[in-house]
């Protein structure tokens, strides 16, 4: 993704995406362990900790990154959202966590998060990915610019709601970061327990598909039935833009060849025509979520020594590393090869 300042983007619908305040559970608590002051990064971002005291309270997502990023260089903890995340408890979903404890497995479990993550998070995107006899979960963070510790937070949630809904059973195969691992990987390892893979091609859990169907003991139908229609019943707040989702559905269908406006309008529930046009009536297109999309995860494709630059066209929709190398040039001012040395002197530098 490109080195730009979270937060300093405008989103291409023309609309703020706000989350629940609740996305920012645990914060104080680590800043305090850290030995931050967060008065001077919070009026940065122009929220109050009074108004983040309601989990409901609707936040704009940048200023959680921005507010994100500042509290992990200030403190000098670069994984400061995953020590949030290791506290994270299924009632921090809110009122959807009836819901979802009693789903009768992992996989319904995942499904309604899907379904409902107006009420949880929308700025995180998820999709379950069939690969044999394994599944990943997918999780990208839909925003206007990168943030490590957004993503390393939305992971570290996920993760451990699985594990509260199958204790012990939980053994995944190994959690997937698509960014350089940090200098210090013990908080990484106490959390999740399993193998690590940093500078991957996506952000995700791999774990066996049988692990997803495990019924869940503590399931009640009557009690989901109920949890179902008091969750129907909830005021909607104001509905994500359509370039917003599918902005998400982009971010997660790009790396794995399918991000076509067909295959993204079949994923939101809706025919390729009536995403058009809603799309129109926002002033966006398809073909231009995609390009910024593209944009926005090449220089972090690129930047990754462990994939070749031929791989990186194919994540990126290209056909062949030619066409791909014509269109980042023209974007970025000089050929992928060529910005790949240049990160990599930097880091050697640093």
């Amino acid at each position: 993704m490109p080195g730009i300042t979270p937060g300093t983007q405008p989103r291409g619908d023309g609309l703020e995406t706000r989350i629940r305040a609740a996305a920012l559970t645990n914060f104080f608590e680590v800043a305090q362990a850290r030995g931050l002051n967060v008065q001077p990064l919070l009026r940065k971002v122009g929220l109050k900790r009074s108004l983040l005291a309601d989990p409901d309270f609707r936040v704009p997502l940048a200023a959680c990154v921005t507010l994100l990023e500042d509290a992990a260089a200030e403190s000098g903890c670069d994984n400061f959202a995953l020590r949030m995340a290791e506290s994270r408890q299924l009632a921090d979903f809110g009122v959807i966590s009836l819901l979802i404890a009693h789903q009768p497995n992992l996989r319904a479990a995942l499904a309604t998060i899907i379904r409902y993550r107006h009420l949880v998070n929308e700025s995180v995107a998820m999709l379950l990915e069939e690969a044999g006899s394994s599944v990943i979960i997918r999780v990208e963070v839909v925003g206007e610019a990168p943030s490590r510790q957004a993503g390393e937070l939305a992971m570290g949630v996920v993760f451990r709601l699985c594990g509260a809904l199958l204790g012990a059973r939980w053994q995944p195969l190994r959690v997937c970061f698509t960014h350089p691992a940090p200098a210090d990987e013990s908080v990484h390892r106490r959390l999740f327990r399993c193998g690590l893979a940093f500078n991957d091609e996506y952000n995700g859990i791999v774990c066996r598909a049988a692990d997803l169907d495990v019924p869940n003991p503590a399931a009640d139908p009557a009690m989901a039935r109920h949890a179902q229609r008091v969750v129907d019943a909830l005021p909607r707040p104001a509905a994500p833009s359509v370039a917003h989702e599918v902005r998400g559905a982009i971010a997660l269908l790009l790396p794995m060849g399918r991000a076509t406006g067909a295959s993204v309008a079949q994923g939101l529930g809706m025919s390729l025509r009536t995403m058009q046009r809603a799309l129109g009536d926002e002033g966006a297109s398809f073909h231009d979520i995609l390009h910024a999309v593209r944009r926005e995860q090449a220089p972090r494709h690129v930047e990754n020594p462990r994939v070749p630059l031929a791989q990186v066209a194919v994540l990126l929709g290209y056909g062949s590393p030619s066409t791909f190398t014509r269109w980042f040039s023209g974007e970025f001012g000089m050929a992928p090869s060529a910005w790949r040395a240049q990160a990599a002197a930097r880091t050697g530098a640093a």
